[in-house]
């Protein structure tokens, strides 16, 4: 089995990051923002500040890494492609958005049940299309070829 090209890796990643940053800045900063600045206001906040934008963003970039690097992983056994990187998009939203979103946001009663929907939908798609569009830069280790991955994928599935 070949190895994970980290640099290949990084480099999705970054891009991955960036793509659903965008994506989620359209989504929380301007079509929730009225809805995040009602419920921050219920807690007592002020809107976010530039520096958690900041934070946030960086986040989204190393979330970004981790959902590249979990379709290298994944990708030998699937094979490369959409449907892996929306697996590993998809997988990677439900560890890092879905279950957070749920326990904090909703069990937790801090912010509106419609918030926490929007804010949670809204990241599946930034996440799952950040991680397309940076699993398009990713090409396994020197030494891998596509016919090697092509051979472990239908090895794997027999």
């Amino acid at each position: 089995m070949s190895s994970i090209s980290t640099g290949r890796v990084i480099l999705g990643g970054i891009v991955a990051g960036i793509v659903s940053d965008v994506l989620g800045y359209l989504v929380d900063g301007v079509w929730l923002a009225p809805r995040w600045a009602e419920g921050l206001k219920a807690l007592g906040h002020a809107n976010f500040a530039a520096n958690q934008w900041i934070g946030f963003n960086l986040l989204g970039i190393a979330g970004g890494i981790v959902a590249i690097w979990v379709y290298a992983a994944i990708r030998p056994r699937f094979g490369p492609g959409v449907g892996t990187a929306i697996k590993a998009g998809a997988a990677v939203w439900f560890v890092g958005t879905l279950l957070p979103n749920a326990a904090f946001m909703y069990l937790a009663g801090l912010f509106s049940r419609h918030l926490t929907l929007y804010t949670t939908i809204g990241a599946f798609f930034e996440v799952v299309i950040g991680t397309i569009i940076g699993a398009m830069l990713y090409k396994e280790a020197a030494g891998a070829t596509e016919a090697n991955l092509a051979a472990v994928t239908q090895k794997a599935g027999a």
